[in-house]
């Protein structure tokens, strides 16, 4: 969840370890933090709340000159948001700083030792131990700083990545991950670590993977890799696709409103180079044979939050399309509850940084069961992907809000893209019929452009319901979790109650929360596609107004028959009922997006969220 930026080269090290912090500060935000060495001396500054708090201070009391240095932005997990606990955190004689994402689940049992040797601990967190750690190792390992780091790395249990400098060896980052992301940046006479790429991509497009339980040592010429007992290390350089711009503004106020604006060419170019030229659906990086597809007899779907919703919507698309029997599982309950998994069965992980603990750790449970694990990302290099059997990238470029927008369409769409690959291999559907489909999925980034050309209606109704205290969603089929996207959405941005019901199940219980003047959000299925289902959403929209509630109905051009009992209505190009969700989302979106707004809130980082849960 925190913000990583390491820097080695021939540029003054702390202007570009705070542009990265900068671009990374959407990853953590209740302090940031600074270290350099200047004359074998380390010099910190770290100050709690938003990266500019560290700005400012940075401005009063600056730093001196340095071609190395470490930077923080951090999300608690151990210790209040303040400067003590802010990182980086220093070794008591003042020679070696580090910065810690993750959780070290055994620190309490080393801070006691610490404590016990007469060593003092300053903050309430658990990576101040490690600074400690390295500082007691150094003289075992003649001074050098990677040695100490792979021996301490080996005393620590957990989910950590892991930066140090040290005064004494001034030329020189050392870093680690396990269970934790870490990218490394390759450059030309400079090399950089950072826990996203988009830290340094404004320098360098070109990465190295780390793998699991590795420590890599850069200096401005050099990047090397070995594992935590020193052993070289197998390294998988790649090439980062999008540029620096992606990841600026570009004009908007948000970068929210950038990413919704950005949906349609999202969702293009996740389908692009789809077909081959003999016309059969291809997959970019899809290690699992025929055979072992077409003996899958279960599909068991994992994920997390707004990825969670993605894999709902999936779950209609597989078992139509490919006739196996699909679930879909949270990430963070999947494991506890022994669940039934065998060499036949498909686990579809998705997360949008590749690197959500809670899906990571249900991946790892369901492989070492026998299964088959496909990812759906959007991050190159990301752990999720490598230890998958075959991965699905989701080409929507860096997402840097908090709140997700755009992956949740390109997660859609990717699920959609498997499906149909399962049905290719299976024989289930016939080439043209395939076709047909990628077909209609091509049009529909035409569609989401229509509905965004035609939102500000929808930014009049954030204000006309800006002082409601609670927005209900309802949905059928596709449309549920769509509504449940719609209230995860409210309450990520607005701060306000939220809730997504199927609506069949109104009558069993949630009826009674509708009062006079409750807003109720109904995205209506198609009368074409689902006309049974249409018209049973027109009874639960007379139930829910006929008790006071004012409904706002998402429904599609030409569907007059819940006019009569819309009190406002949203409209959407017809689509296929399969494609409605990528664009019966958009207007929710949107609504979130313009209530936080006219709240005041801070759209791009909400309050108590952080953009990668890299801790279960």
């Amino acid at each position: 969840m925190c913000g990583i930026v390491g820097y080695v080269g021939e540029k003054q090290a702390l202007e570009i370890v705070v542009a990265g912090l900068r671009r990374l500060e959407y990853r953590g935000y209740d302090s940031a933090g600074v270290a350099v060495v200047a004359d074998r001396e380390l010099h910190t500054r770290k100050k709690a709340g938003k990266l500019a708090n560290l700005e400012v201070l940075l401005g009063t009391d600056p730093l001196p000159g340095s071609t190395i240095g470490i930077g923080h932005t951090r999300w608690a997990t151990h210790g209040v948001p303040n400067d003590l606990n802010a990182h980086p955190h220093t070794s008591a004689d003042g020679r070696v700083a580090i910065i810690h994402n993750g959780i070290i689940e055994n620190f309490a049992e080393l801070r006691d030792d610490l404590i016990a040797n007469g060593v003092p601990i300053t903050s309430d967190t658990d990576s101040e131990v490690v600074a400690h750690l390295l500082a007691a190792a150094l003289p075992v390992h003649d001074g050098d700083l990677p040695e100490a780091m792979r021996s301490v790395c080996r005393l620590l249990e957990g989910a950590f990545t892991l930066v140090a400098i040290n005064a004494d060896q001034p030329d020189l980052v050392v870093g680690a991950r396990r269970n934790s992301p870490l990218v490394v940046g390759v450059g030309d006479g400079e090399n950089f670590m950072a826990s996203d790429v988009s830290a340094f991509i404004a320098h360098t497009r070109e990465a190295i993977e780390l793998g699991q339980d590795q420590v890599v040592v850069l200096t401005r010429d050099s990047v090397t890799v070995t594992d935590f007992f020193g052993e070289p290390a197998p390294v998988t350089p790649f090439t980062v696709t999008w540029d620096a711009s992606a990841a600026e503004k570009g004009g908007y106020d948000l970068f929210m409103l950038k990413e919704i604006a950005e949906q349609p060419k999202a969702v293009a170019d996740t389908l692009l180079g789809r077909i081959d030229r003999s016309g059969s659906l291809q997959l970019d990086d899809m290690r699992l044979s025929d055979a072992e597809l077409r003996a899958v007899s279960k599909v068991i779907i994992i994920a997390c939050g707004t990825a969670y919703h993605a894999g709902m919507v999936a779950k209609y698309a597989i078992e139509h399309w490919t006739r196996i029997p699909c679930e879909v599982e949270l990430a963070s309950e999947f494991r506890y509850r022994d669940p039934i998994v065998d060499p036949r069965t498909l686990i579809i992980a998705i997360s949008q940084s590749g690197e959500t603990m809670d899906t990571l750790m249900a991946m790892r449970h369901a492989r070492e069961q026998g299964a088959k694990v496909l990812a759906i990302c959007n991050t190159q290099g990301a752990t999720i992907p490598r230890e998958s059997d075959a991965a699905l990238y989701t080409y929507a470029g860096p997402e840097i809000a908090v709140a997700s927008t755009k992956a949740f369409l390109t997660q859609i769409v990717a699920c959609y893209l498997v499906a149909l690959y399962l049905a290719q291999v299976r024989g289930n559907k016939f080439p043209d019929e395939i076709r047909a489909i990628i077909a209609e999925l091509a049009d529909m980034p035409s569609l989401v452009d229509l509905v965004l050309d035609t939102a500000e209606p929808v930014r009049r109704l954030a204000h006309l319901f800006a002082d409601a205290r609670s927005v209900l969603f309802i949905g059928r089929h596709v449309g549920f979790p769509v509504a449940l996207e719609g209230a995860l959405k409210l309450k990520e941005l607005a701060y306000m109650h939220a809730e997504g019901f199927a609506a069949g199940e109104l009558k069993h219980g949630p009826i009674a929360l509708i009062e006079d003047g409750l807003p109720v959000i109904v995205v209506a299925p198609s009368p074409r596609g689902r006309s049974v289902l249409h018209e049973k959403i027109v009874s639960n929209i007379q139930e829910v107004r006929a008790r006071g509630a004012v409904t706002i109905v998402i429904a599609e051009e030409g569907d007059e028959a819940v006019a009569a009992y819309a009190d406002h209505i949203i409209r959407v190009p017809q689509c296929p009922t399969l494609m409605q969700p990528l664009v019966s989302t958009v207007p929710l979106q949107v609504f979130a997006c313009e209530m936080a707004t006219v709240k005041g809130h801070d759209v791009d980082q909400p309050r108590n969220l952080a953009k990668s849960v890299t801790v279960e």
